[in-house]
């Protein structure tokens, strides 16, 4: 079976997390062929592969969000808009009802659009532009809400106009602009469409842009209400919904999935992978060592995290916190950390990039992370299967994963609010000081891990998966004969 799997800011551009937990299924799935569509911020990642694919990987489509900065529309065209297609328009706007994305994709696909831009010139569009003003935003200057638009659906719409590759199911691993093309895929060959989300994008995407200061107060909600809409899309099309816990779950209810299209399949991890560095530190050098398998991005609060470490440093001044993981993604906020080490003056941070995780994990105390968003976190699940602790946010499946479901195995390290580097800084703290403590957490985590989370229970229930929709595409061809 040919299988399609749309990824959005992540693989095979970006290491970790999703990206490794892609490159397991595929390269763990050697009887079908994989087609990547992978959708990319910048055109200047073209090619820029972290991973070598394996044979069964046998294209990669790149798609570049930033496409439309090179694309010039023609203004003044007439394009004679159904009632519906307005009201589509519309509702995609904020404007209120449910959006018509079978309408939306044929519009935009259509031959009489010559560019995507050419509707965004349109007079249709300054029509509905006008009317949107009027009902929702008669305060804000008109010129501004033009291009704001503009630049929140111009990447959709480049977006839907990609040449989509035939597969014989589309699995996406995201909602947002992937989940928009896995809805397009089935609205145009009728294939079967599968979505896995880790973590909920429109809530991080929220969360993003309510701390954001490029957008002006008055368009947050328009920008936040916007990417719900594109879950919207991926939830109306998809024929089955994974997600990897039940609180994820239960967010996806409330956001109007359809729970019957819902399936939980936790990740997992080759717990044999970390047997030989299993345990505490075989050096007993007296420092104590803090790890955070994370990219330096600002979901991933590195902030937080130094702040608290600066706390952790007054009462254990032997300890060390090692940040694994590449900074390259977000350069500003790189700096911004390491600024944030020098006003802070604290000794004993140090930024390895990326790294082989094996080779520092087996050195490590302690693994911290201090998220404000995620699913079921690699990083977590690495760190249980080395029998090493975890100081963690109270953020996507950590608190099932660190204190379990009611599995008789205790607790394999601490979760803390979210932000609360004072709280954090105490967990760590208290760690540092009880050795027994530690090594216990991380007998549990191992335990933990072999029950309910190996990599071989996660790869077959993925295989399952697929053979499934492989079974039913011939048991309805054999029908139709």
């Amino acid at each position: 079976m040919r299988i399609c799997i749309i990824a959005e800011g992540s693989y095979p551009h970006i290491t970790g997390g999703v990206s490794s937990w892609i490159h397991s299924l595929v390269t763990n799935m050697p009887e079908h062929e994989f087609v990547i569509f992978a959708i990319v911020a910048n055109e200047k990642q073209r090619g820029q592969f972290k991973y070598i694919f394996p044979p069964n990987v046998v294209e990669v489509k790149e798609m570049f969000l930033d496409a439309y900065l090179r694309e010039h529309g023609e203004s003044g065209h007439r394009f004679r808009l159904s009632d519906a297609q307005r009201n589509a328009f519309r509702s995609l706007l904020g404007a209120g009802g449910e959006v018509e994305w079978g309408g939306l994709f044929d519009l935009l696909r259509a031959k009489k659009l010559r560019a995507a831009a050419d509707f965004l010139m349109s007079k249709d569009f300054f029509d509905i532009l006008v009317e949107l003003c009027q009902d929702k935003y008669a305060q804000v200057p008109f010129t501004e809400m033009f291009w704001t638009v503009r630049s929140m659906v111009l990447p959709l719409f480049q977006t839907i106009r990609s040449d989509i590759p035939k597969a014989d199911l589309y699995h996406s691993v995201s909602t947002g602009y992937a989940g928009v093309v896995g809805a397009l895929a089935k609205h145009l060959y009728g294939s079967p469409f599968v979505l896995t989300e880790h973590g909920i994008y429109s809530r991080e995407r929220e969360e993003e842009i309510i701390k954001a200061d490029w957008v002006k107060g008055y368009f947050k909600d328009l920008w936040i209400e916007y990417f719900y809409r594109l879950s919207e899309a991926a939830y109306e099309y998809t024929d089955e919904v994974v997600t990897l816990f039940n609180r994820n779950r239960e967010i996806e209810i409330e956001l109007g999935c359809d729970e019957n299209k819902i399936k939980i399949i936790p990740n997992g991890v080759n717990v044999s992978d970390y047997a030989e560095i299993a345990g505490p530190p075989a050096d007993n050098d007296g420092i104590v060592r803090l790890g955070a398998i994370v990219r330096v991005v600002p979901i991933k609060d590195i902030k937080t995290m130094i702040q608290s470490f600066a706390l952790v440093k007054r009462e254990v001044p032997e300890a060390e916190l090692y940040v694994m993981g590449p900074s390259e993604e977000n350069e500003e906020y790189f700096r911004e950390c390491l600024q944030l080490v020098e006003t802070l003056q604290v000794p004993g941070v140090i930024f390895t990039g990326e790294v082989k995780v094996k080779d520092y994990l087996a050195r490590m105390d302690i693994i911290l992370l201090s998220s404000v968003s995620e699913g079921m976190p690699l990083a977590v699940l690495e760190a249980m299967a080395a029998s090493k602790p975890c100081v963690t946010t109270d953020v996507g499946s950590c608190r099932e994963l660190l204190q379990g479901l009611d599995d008789g195995i205790g607790p394999a390290g601490v979760v803390v609010p979210v932000m609360h580097y004072d709280q954090l800084a105490a967990a760590i703290v208290n760690l540092c000081n009880n050795r027994k403590l530690r090594e216990e957490m991380g007998r549990n985590g191992l335990s933990r891990a072999n029950a309910a989370y190996t990599r071989e229970k996660f790869i077959e229930s993925y295989r399952k998966l697929y053979k499934e929709y492989k079974e039913g595409k011939r048991w309805q061809a054999s029908a139709l004969n």
